[in-house]
């Protein structure tokens, strides 16, 4: 059986329509891939705009409370102080006055204190 030329003709042209067909099909592929990059990548990028931000708003958060956190020791300190200078001032005045009103009760004190200090010393 040979083919005539009709049906060869007939042949290569279906083989031409189903080539076109198939680069069609393969081009709108490749444009729907491309896409589909371009809308990855924007997703992407903005994810790390959105990431950046945050980590910005942390870092300043942080920060923030970081010197909310000194300032209120400072505050702290500085009242620990004042109330040691006062509790000093008063302590100051209270051994003024036991010295004054009681000499010989002050000298014993501080000999039992200097034997106690001797010794805890040699131990």
């Amino acid at each position: 059986m040979s083919i005539t030329d009709g049906e060869a003709r007939m042949r290569d042209w279906t083989d031409k329509a189903t080539a076109e067909r198939l680069e069609k099909d393969v081009a709108a592929v490749k444009n729907d891939i491309a896409a589909l990059t371009d809308q990855i990548t924007d997703a992407l990028n903005t994810f790390a705009n959105a990431s950046g931000k945050q980590a910005r708003r942390s870092y300043k958060q942080a920060r923030e409370n970081m010197d909310s956190t000194l300032d209120d020791m400072s505050e702290r300190g500085s009242a620990m102080m004042g109330a040691a200078q006062d509790a000093y001032g008063s302590i100051e005045e209270t051994l003024e006055d036991a010295i004054t009103q009681r000499p010989l009760a002050t000298v014993g004190i501080a000999l039992g204190i200097g034997f106690l200090i001797g010794a805890a010393w040699r131990r």
